[in-house]
């Protein structure tokens, strides 16, 4: 007898048909709102104190629950797949739906994971953190609602086969989430080295810089506080801005070169793609000011002098002196228009 799906839709009406991941092997992308702010823990310590962003029109909230903790920027792996499956299945033309059909084994070599037993064991954990973890946000609210609440996963189950041996996964993703992945205009593709990196800060970064600087000639620049706030770090400022110029002094990040300067009295850093895209008119066409500020009230240079934590003397964009990367105004207002007193407006003036 065929087995009854147990998966409906939000008004229970009606079943969802499942997605069914036949390859797993598509191009990685990742979607715009999850890159650019604050939604996951950066440590693999269990963590129970919440996520509280807020910058302009923009909140965002996190809590997990104590007994699992907050889902972690390794557990998003998961959510990164799975936007890879949609992207390409609707590429092809194929039906998806927030309901996917997979093995485990398709997703854990499609992050570059191992296929054992603890690997499956660390698979299941991050499942249940990504279920157990509450997000509220105004990022993306319909027209007459004002926050929108909901976990990274609204079910899963293992499926298994006659004698108890497990066949497969099914799990059931957020529509908050399935609308910014369909939606072509909110994923960016990213490097599969991404899977690469081990540390919780470093992959944060590749996001930030991957969203932020892309593929412009003169990158972008974020002030040492600004990069603080927006990654929901539990350091000391001082500490994170130490983190920061280790991870410029080891040069991680695939595709990007990372630069710390200092302007005005305050440290930032300055992210440079190693692959331009040289706009229409060349180098006179190149936009300008990409420099950001944090909602927070900025706290000045942190950590250290220009000793040998700094990893690199301030520099221009490659090839042109003076250049900054362009305003990102399309996603980030909240960071673009800088008041004369250090915070942003959120608005365009």
């Amino acid at each position: 007898m065929a087995r009854k799906p147990l998966f409906q839709d939000t008004a229970g009406s009606a079943r969802l048909d499942p997605f069914v991941v036949v390859a797993g092997d598509a191009s990685p992308r990742d979607q715009r709102d999850l890159m650019e702010r604050p939604f996951f823990s950066l440590s693999k310590s269990r963590r129970v104190r919440p996520i509280q962003y807020r910058a302009g029109d923009v909140e965002v909230l996190v809590h997990g629950l104590p007994e699992h903790g907050m889902a972690t920027i390794w557990d998003a792996d998961v959510l990164i797949w799975a936007a890879s499956q949609i992207v390409d299945a609707e590429n092809h033309g194929l039906a998806t739906s927030r309901l996917l059909r997979f093995t485990p084994y398709q997703l854990l070599t499609g992050i570059g994971r191992a296929t054992g037993a603890t690997e499956y064991r660390l698979f299941k954990a991050a499942l249940r953190r990504l279920q157990s973890t509450v997000v509220a946000t105004t990022i993306r609210h319909g027209e007459h609602w004002r926050r929108q609440q909901f976990s990274w996963i609204n079910e899963w189950e293992e499926r298994s086969a006659t004698g108890g041996r497990v066949e497969g996964v099914e799990i059931v993703l957020p529509e908050w989430f399935y609308r910014g992945v369909v939606d072509r205009s909110l994923v960016l593709s990213i490097d599969p080295q991404y899977f690469r990196l081990t540390g919780g800060i470093e992959r944060w970064l590749y996001r930030v810089a991957r969203k932020h600087a892309g593929r412009q000639p003169a990158g972008w620049a974020f002030e040492m506080a600004h990069l603080h706030h927006k990654s929901g770090s539990l350091a000391r400022p001082s500490d994170f801005a130490l983190d920061i110029r280790r991870i410029v002094q080891r040069q991680p990040l695939p595709g990007y070169r990372l630069l710390i300067e200092r302007a005005l009295g305050r440290e930032r850093l300055r992210i440079l793609p190693l692959r331009v895209d040289i706009p229409l008119g060349g180098p006179a066409g190149w936009p300008v000011d990409g420099v950001v500020r944090s909602g927070a009230a900025p706290i000045g240079i942190l950590g250290a002098d220009n000793t040998g934590d700094q990893a690199h003397a301030p520099a221009a964009g490659p090839g042109v002196a003076g250049v900054l990367g362009v305003a990102n105004f399309d996603s980030n207002l909240e960071s673009n228009f800088p008041r004369r007193d250090g915070l942003s407006t959120g608005k365009a003036r």
